[in-house]
């Protein structure tokens, strides 16, 4: 079954030992500075944001059918069936197409290094795959940030709605967003005010793509036809012109002197 993180700002104090523990499982610096950046990078993979004592996660949401897996060309980006979507360096070229196509403006890039990675969360996909808890949801401390099958979380999450809803906005963020996401978000105030887009489709972004290249094949003979029937009147053209040619040439104007007599 695949798991997933379930994240209840509500129950968030902002100790920011999901940051801490993030930075170490990926052997990331983390410092006092690096705590007060309010922004992911290459460098931060997770940030809790605050607005008037309201706080927000912001990670990679590890989508269902994720669409910088879709578009890289190396397969360097993978979905696994634990849920994470995991990241290969040595199979990445660069491209940074992962980049342009997450919806969550989540894959960061090493610019500053001679051999640059694409860097983002990947849900501690090894302690997934050992049957353990993502370092964020095992050291916080409020179970504001809890990890373990998706189908549980969901269940967890819409009885906390049913049982509380004066306490969240009525809305699992992740649950249908671009196809359903590994990273499940409960708050109390819009997602929209922390920069989680309102307006992302309920069909996986890859499946757009897909819909274009169905229907290639339709497109494909409907253009050979144009271009052929193109090809043809330009050619008969050419071969009525050719044909006109000798006869202009033996057409014949009679001399002022063949005129007969005045």
């Amino acid at each position: 079954m695949s798991k997933a993180i379930l994240y209840d700002a509500t129950l968030c104090i902002n100790c920011k030992q999901c940051e801490a523990a993030c930075a170490e499982k990926n052997h990331l610096g983390y410092s006092d500075p690096v705590a007060a950046e309010d922004r992911q990078s290459e460098h931060k993979f997770t940030v809790v944001l605050n607005k008037n004592e309201k706080y927000m996660r912001r990670l990679c949401m590890n989508c269902g059918d994720p669409a910088c897996a879709s578009v890289c060309p190396v397969a360097a980006l993978k979905k696994t069936a634990e849920g994470p979507v995991t990241y290969d360096a040595g199979r990445c070229m660069g491209c940074r197409y992962c980049m342009v196509a997450c919806p969550f403006n989540v894959p960061k890039y090493e610019w500053s290094k001679l051999a640059p990675r694409v860097r983002k969360c990947d849900m501690c996909s090894d302690r997934v795959l050992a049957g353990e808890p993502t370092a964020c949801a095992g050291i916080c401390p409020t179970g504001a940030t809890k990890f373990g099958d998706r189908d549980e979380l969901i269940t967890e999450a819409q009885k906390r709605l049913h049982d509380n809803p004066t306490n969240y906005v009525n809305h699992i963020y992740g649950l249908n967003e671009v196809g359903g996401t590994s990273v499940l978000l409960l708050s109390s105030v819009g997602f929209d005010e922390f920069g989680y887009r309102p307006d992302l489709t309920r069909d996986p972004l890859p499946l757009f793509t897909y819909r274009v290249l169905s229907r290639i094949p339709d497109f494909i003979p409907l253009g050979g036809m144009v271009l052929g029937g193109v090809w043809w009147i330009t050619h008969r053209r050419e071969e009525v012109a050719a044909a006109e040619e000798p006869a202009k040439q033996n057409v014949f104007y009679p001399r002022s002197d063949d005129r007969g007599p005045k």
